[in-house]
């Protein structure tokens, strides 16, 4: 069992940036997958990033590549989304994954992954 709780949040404006945190408990093997999904009232959620636990590789959703950066720390069981170069678009709720191994085109599947966080609110102003 792994619980996930993120942080990190808030207001910002367009073209700011905004780092999310996410600390996991409880025992991550390796190959673990670890990632974030967004979702906003109505939608499905939205993958954004992932990686792996171990390896450290790392996969981005087409519209946040480049702005946004996946990171871990392994000894602190956390996991980081520093999120560059907002826009608008980019407000919703974000919520921390994890799973204990993914493959192929599921990273990219916010549904594939067995653990999901309460989730922590972005809004982007412009």
């Amino acid at each position: 069992q792994v619980q996930l709780v993120e942080s990190g949040g808030g207001s910002v404006l367009a073209g700011g940036s905004l780092r999310l945190s996410c600390a996991a408990s409880g025992r991550l093997t390796a190959n673990y997958a670890m990632g974030w999904s967004r979702q906003t009232p109505g939608k499905e959620p939205e993958f954004v990033a992932a990686i792996n636990w171990s390896t450290g590789s790392t996969y981005y959703a087409n519209s946040v590549k480049g702005r946004f950066t996946i990171s871990r720390d392994n000894a602190k069981k956390t996991m980081y989304l520093q999120m560059d170069n907002v826009k608008p678009e980019d407000t919703a709720k974000y919520y921390c994954l994890a799973d204990p191994e993914m493959s192929g085109s599921s990273w990219y599947l916010p549904y594939a992954y067995d653990y999901r966080g309460q989730g922590t609110r972005v809004t982007v102003s412009a």
